[in-house]
């Protein structure tokens, strides 16, 4: 018999060949497993059943007690702190100089581009003496002027006339009036030579920062703030038994923060947060939910993303909208993501609160309880009635247009005082501490008597109600402040 060839074998079909060509297969005949499936069965990573490096006292005796994030300055092991002068701690590189004559939008050029957080005015190009500052404080209230926010009272209402009149005409407007709205800041200026315990003592009343000078003249050598004495004292407390005594205990135990809470609801409009911080003498803000759960910080230093005519708009926009812009422009700009919220609770150590200052470097730090429970929704502000008096103009085109880069409204939509995380993580706000607390905190403890810094705030606050604000904030403080006594 001839085997069939290979052409027979193509040609003819093998048995139940037709049942199976028309018969569909089965889903479950074709599965494929999945990467998960392929997973399954096999043994558990090592991960899941590796011990923690840190038992959980270790953990906490970390947060506790953090470590340095420097070693000690050299310079400084041994010496007495009665032998340091504030000299040594700053230097000529860090100040930056704007002249009276100079128009607001260039010294505010020279603040942003600079990064300074202060800049010193002088007279002329070639002077070394200082005899004012421009600051962020400095801005929020020009921006406040120049948006049509500020209410005058009868004793300054010819230099608001007179400026509005100078804005409207598309006038220059020099530094040198700008700072006639008023004065936030005492000037202060100390010799190179003084010693830390002396700066201690002018901090510990309120004062945020020093012109140090040569000693016997007016020529600036440098800028001391309250941060980088907290800092310096910090990193070299080992050196300062009487201090590093003072690190392990707890901020409840040691009684400082203030006893005046003032926020502001997130839903509140943006102008009216700026005109509190205004009227308050506040240099930042706390943002909270109908709960009082902290959800964000405004401070002065962010008025810099208001200084494009584009972004008149965030003012009648909600403070939680502007926070989100302050998160994303921070996002661009150091390249990674920023919580909105920096706190402790009442038994955080004195260690944990100053390494995170020093760490973000926050001027204060907010105190909080647990969280309250958040509802899914906030109330839209109520309507605040204002008088009718002279404005400027109401955008921002005698501002100035250039500025770090900030989101357009499309990209950042206004959300609800609940939906950050804050609400759920930050917990209910319960106290401040502040710089000058702490600073005022290690006075004491040396030894000295600084000025109550609860009446240095007192007097900023008589100086910015009694300026241009009174009017417009007395409407404002019933819907917008949030003031709660906190009893330690």
């Amino acid at each position: 018999m001839q085997a069939p060839s290979s052409e027979d074998l193509r040609s003819t079909p093998s048995r139940g060949s037709s049942v199976r060509l028309g018969h569909t297969p089965s889903p479950i005949q074709s599965h494929r497993q999945s990467f998960t499936e392929t997973l399954r069965g096999h043994p558990p990573s090592p991960r899941a059943t590796r011990q923690p490096s840190l038992s959980q006292a270790q953990l906490q005796d970390l947060l506790n007690n953090p470590p340095r994030s420097a070693a000690a300055d050299p310079r400084f092991s041994g010496r007495d702190w009665q032998t340091i002068g504030v000299g040594e701690l700053c230097s000529p590189a860090d100040v930056r100089w704007v002249e009276f004559d100079a128009g607001i939008e260039d010294a505010t050029n020279i603040l942003i581009n600079s990064g300074a957080h202060v800049l010193l005015v002088r007279h002329r190009k070639e002077e070394r003496a200082a005899h004012a500052t421009y600051d962020y404080r400095d801005l929020t209230q020009y921006l406040l002027f120049a948006t049509g926010q500020l209410h005058p009272d009868e004793d300054h209402l010819p230099i608001f006339t007179t400026l509005a009149k100078k804005a409207q005409a598309g006038h220059v407007i020099p530094l040198r009036d700008a700072k006639s709205l008023g004065n936030k800041e005492p000037f202060i200026t100390l010799p190179s030579t003084a010693n830390l315990l002396h700066a201690i003592e002018v901090f510990g009343g309120g004062v945020h920062r020093i012109v140090i000078v040569e000693e016997g003249t007016d020529n600036v050598v440098g800028i001391l703030s309250q941060l980088r004495l907290v800092k310096f004292l910090w990193e070299n407390s080992r050196d300062f038994p009487i201090l590093d005594a003072l690190y392990s205990q707890t901020i409840k135990d040691l009684g400082i923060g203030s006893q005046l809470t003032i926020s502001i609801n997130g839903d509140k409009a943006l102008k009216e947060a700026l005109k509190l911080m205004n009227n308050e003498g506040l240099t930042s803000l706390a943002v909270v939910d109908n709960q009082s759960n902290v959800v964000g910080n405004i401070s002065n230093v962010d008025v810099k993303l208001l200084t494009k005519s584009s972004s008149a708009p965030f003012l009648d926009n909600t403070c939680i909208h502007f926070i989100s812009v302050i998160l994303s422009t921070r996002g661009m700009n150091d390249g990674k993501d920023s919580f909105p919220v920096f706190h402790v609770n009442p038994y955080s150590t004195l260690a944990h609160t100053v390494a995170k200052l020093v760490a973000t470097r926050a001027h204060r730090m907010w105190v909080t309880d647990s969280p309250s429970p958040s509802t899914s929704a906030t109330p839209n502000p109520n309507q605040i009635s204002q008088p009718s008096v002279p404005h400027p103009p109401t955008h921002l085109s005698s501002l100035p247009q250039s500025n770090p880069p900030f989101l357009p409204l499309s990209s950042t939509p206004s959300i609800s005082a609940s939906a950050l995380p804050g609400a759920h993580l930050a917990g209910r706000l319960a106290g401040v501490v502040s710089l000058t607390d702490i600073l005022n905190l290690f006075a004491r403890a040396s030894g000295l008597h600084p000025t109550d810094p609860d009446e240095r705030r007192r007097q900023r606050r008589r100086s910015s109600s009694s300026s241009m604000l009174r009017g417009s904030l007395d409407s404002a403080r019933s819907s917008s402040l949030d003031v709660r006594e906190v009893k330690r």
